[in-house]
């Protein structure tokens, strides 16, 4: 019995109890059970009966004590108690209990998933770094968290399109251009520019592309500089990204808002809307009647658009490809940008509570790095994936909520020890596909039984309590946009895995022992975990090797 089938149970009894007249209340959509903390309080825990009693005009013990009456009829479940004010405790019949082995090696790569976010259309848009310099470690945390996300809401039924805003216009392309015409040169970045010597190597293979560059006149040379020099990064960009197994649906350019007039629509529409202004020969969005600081200039007085109109357009963008809600996911140093854009949201109409989304990645830093020369004063992504390995960066990263501070030792992380936690969970993994391989040679196979009523040992009980509750998990990190929950499941997973392993033989101990259906029924709970394992780190983009 999974987690949810005991769930619909108890709503079922619900539905039969308000019907037979015992209870008076409005049955919740969705009942939930958790593990109690004792296990000798049972398998599941659920407390219904204190959330309904208030409706229900009783005690909770007594809306428990109907309850428990119509479970205990349920089939698979072995009994139920009342306990303290009004608690279910639910012990469930060893069969039915380790009947969720087979459930998840047949559900195989969809068992987790879930229908939770089902009908929620969403734009995730994470990393969108500049295209004037090489991906840094900020923005490395937010490739790790923004497509473990990803893959989470996907897993759990939302549509998601993932997002990069390309920010490929303004004064800071402008500088970016001037830096690589100098290094074309041969000079000098000007003040201001872009100093680390990969600006060397974009000037080199621009200059390759365009032998006659510096016979062009400044002017044009620029603006070569500036094309060739962006697609050149660009291309750099992705092709990190990809080597981290990041990949987006859409790469939205920020020059095509302007190129295509939909900087000005979007002025004209907010306008229509009663929100923009006119002062001081500028235009204005008066963004303080929806919680911001100040009012904010759209078009300046010098008639060019701002960075904020960009935003604004790019906004209302979205909201036009169909994307009800918006998901923003930025960097340590842009705390102003909240008010501001959810200003924006509830300018053009939308609800900032339920349309928008701006997620805010703290600081971090990893101990033992060098700062990398050819990017200047920072540590480059690649250089991380090369370092520490895609693994243990993307795991590393997404073990931690995204608001806090990070500090990471990266010395560590390329230990293969049990202290390092991505070798921990893959290592666990490696051991079930070995375990498999062994069994095999011992003539141990899945098809050849499957007793679901032998997995009694308290170790067993652990390891099926703890993979019944993966697709909750999963739901669970999907609604509070938090993928390091599956981490730290994962963690436990292979802790209660090495339990069970010293605890429980799948093998014969010895040669010559006879093959029973305890051994093969073993094994279908050996790989209902390497199931899950395999599941939950796909889950956070990490690879789950057969050998380590």
């Amino acid at each position: 019995m999974t987690p949810e089938q005991l769930a619909l149970a108890i709503r079922n009894a619900l539905i039969d109890s308000v019907a037979a007249g015992e209870l008076a209340v409005d049955v919740p959509d969705e009942v939930r059970v958790e593990r109690p903390r004792n296990r000798e309080h049972g398998d599941w825990s659920t407390n219904v009966s204190l959330q309904l009693a208030n409706d229900a005009g009783i005690a909770p013990r007594e809306v428990a004590t109907h309850l428990a009456t119509r479970l205990g009829a349920v089939e698979g479940i072995k009994a139920v108690d009342v306990a303290g004010p009004g608690f279910l405790n639910i012990t469930v019949e060893a069969a039915s209990a380790g009947e969720l082995a087979r459930t998840i090696v047949q559900a195989a790569a969809t068992y987790g998933r879930n229908d939770s976010e089902a009908g929620h259309v969403i734009n995730l848009e994470f990393v969108s770094a500049n295209p004037t310099g090489p991906l840094h470690i900020g923005h490395t945390r937010w490739a790790a968290l923004g497509d473990a996300l990803r893959r989470l809401l996907t897993a759990s039924g939302a549509a998601v399109t993932a997002e990069y805003y390309v920010n490929d216009s303004g004064a800071q392309m402008d500088k970016f251009a001037g830096s690589v015409l100098a290094r074309a040169k041969g000079q000098d970045v000007p003040e201001g520019g872009y100093p680390g010597e990969y600006v060397i190597e974009i000037a080199e293979q621009v200059l390759a592309a365009r032998p006659d560059l510096l016979d062009l006149p400044e002017v044009d040379a620029r603006l070569v500089c500036r094309d060739l020099g962006y697609q050149v990064q660009l291309a750099e960009i992705r092709d990190v990204l990809a080597s981290f197994d990041v990949h987006f649906d859409v790469w939205f350019s920020e020059a095509s808002l302007h190129d295509s007039g939909a900087v000005e629509q979007a002025v004209a529409r907010l306008r229509a809307q009663g929100h923009v202004y006119d002062s001081e020969g500028a235009v204005w969005l008066r963004t303080t009647d929806f919680a911001d600081d100040r009012d904010r200039v759209l078009i300046r007085a010098n008639g060019e658009p701002t960075y904020f109109a960009s935003d604004a357009a790019y906004y209302m963008s979205k909201k036009d490809r169909g994307f009800p809600e918006k998901v923003y996911m930025l960097g340590a140093d842009h705390h102003g940008y909240v008010n501001r854009l959810k200003a924006i949201a509830s300018c053009a109409g939308d609800d900032p509570e339920r349309n928008i989304e701006v997620r805010i990645g703290q600081l971090i830093s990893i101990a033992g790095a060098r700062m990398a020369k050819r990017a200047g004063n920072m540590i480059e992504m690649r250089d991380l994936i090369s370092w520490i390995g895609a693994d243990a960066v993307r795991y590393s990263l997404a073990r931690y909520p995204a608001d806090s501070p990070l500090s990471l030792d990266g010395e560590e992380l390329r230990k293969r020890t049990n202290d390092n936690p991505v070798f921990y969970v893959q290592y666990a993994h490696a051991r079930t596909c070995n375990v498999t391989r062994l069994a095999s040679e011992d003539g141990v196979y899945l098809a050849d039984g499957f007793d679901p009523g032998l997995l009694t040992h308290e170790s067993e009980a652990a390891l099926l309590a703890i993979l019944g509750d993966f697709p909750r998990i999963v739901a669970q990190a999907a609604r509070l946009r938090e993928p390091h929950r599956v981490a730290r499941y994962l963690e436990d997973l292979a802790g209660r895995y090495h339990k069970w392993y010293d605890d429980c033989r799948v093998r014969p101990r010895e040669a010559g022992e006879e093959i029973t259906d305890l051994h093969r029924t073993r094994l279908w709970l050996n790989e209902a975990t390497r199931v899950v394992l395999a599941n939950g780190l796909g889950l956070l983009g990490v690879s789950a090797p057969e050998r380590l």
